[in-house]
């Protein structure tokens, strides 16, 4: 009596135990597809920066920081352009920036369809020799991997 007593809790859980083994176990493909579609490609872990705003913590601030140094960098290269005496009607250029993962940056200038006024390859070039020797730019993070990332910011063409 003793042994079927003893006998007994041993064989509920060998027999309980054993449906844990039973469970369907994921195929590796579908839990990388799983993980691929569980992922926010539009959105980067840490955007891009530079060594003046890596001190910030919070998020938010450290962007606005990176943002605001970007766009007067850019305004302080421009400022004493021939753009302005060129193109006196022009105030703003939106400027596409590229932030390669290697940290190369490139800038084009984005135009309106109807910016026929405007001599786009003009500008275009103006912009490109301007905008050398720009400062470092670590690039974006995603997922602990650098990738590559483009805005376009508003630089205010500054009149005197």
């Amino acid at each position: 009596m003793r042994k079927i007593i003893l006998f007994l809790p041993l064989s509920v859980f060998f027999f309980t135990s054993c449906q844990l083994f039973d469970k369907k176990v994921p195929n590796e493909k579908e839990l990388l597809e799983k993980q691929i579609n569980e992922i926010n490609w539009k959105e980067v872990d840490e955007y891009p920066s530079i060594v003046d705003c890596e001190k910030i913590t919070n998020e938010e601030e450290r962007k606005q920081c990176f943002f605001d140094f970007l766009t007067s960098t850019i305004q302080q290269k421009l400022d004493n352009d021939t753009l302005r005496t060129m193109y006196p009607q022009l105030d703003t250029i939106e400027v596409k920036v590229t932030v390669f993962p290697n940290a190369e940056v490139t800038f084009e200038p984005q135009f309106p369809r109807d910016s026929v006024a405007y001599d786009t390859i003009k500008i275009d070039s103006i912009l490109k020799s301007k905008l050398v020797d720009f400062p470092k730019i670590n690039p974006a993070i995603k997922r602990g991997i650098p990738v590559k990332t483009q805005f376009v910011l508003p630089v205010i063409l500054k009149m005197e």
